[in-house]
């Protein structure tokens, strides 16, 4: 028999694989309304987490799991993904409207969404600040 070595310094993951494992059940309606909702902000569930103030694990839980969320808990949800509660709830049936800049912006944000993470790194340390003088000076 043959030893096999593995050498640690050798990265098996890179950037363009998904995060985490891959699920072994299908989301529950909710969950792929909060999934959808999610993605269609632009936001990864770690950041839905810091802006819930919650784990990134109660998120997934939330997407992956039947789950009774109090109401004030569905309130922050809709808030934060920018949509109305009856949404995640399933009672309307319109899809949740992108919350992004329209036109030319959007296409050139949507570029910039496919550069490396370090590439979108560059570009956010850039275009915040000037939002944030043109936000300033009105």
């Amino acid at each position: 028999m043959q030893a096999v070595s593995y050498n640690q310094e050798e990265d098996v993951y890179n950037a363009d694989m998904p995060m985490g494992r891959p699920a072994t059940k299908p989301r529950t309606p909710m969950g792929e309304r909060i999934s959808q909702a999610r993605e269609q902000a632009g936001l990864t569930q770690e950041h839905l987490a810091q802006k819930l103030n919650v784990t990134q694990r109660v998120v997934t839980y939330w997407e992956r799991k039947p789950v009774a969320l109090k109401a004030e808990q569905l309130a922050a949800l809709a808030e934060a993904l920018g949509v109305t509660g009856d949404f995640l709830l399933g009672r309307d049936e319109s899809k949740p409207r992108g919350q992004g800049p329209a036109g030319r912006l959007r296409l050139l944000f949507e570029r910039a969404s496919k550069l490396s993470r370090a590439q979108q790194t560059k570009v956010a340390e850039f275009v915040e600040p000037f939002v944030e003088r043109q936000e300033k000076n009105g």
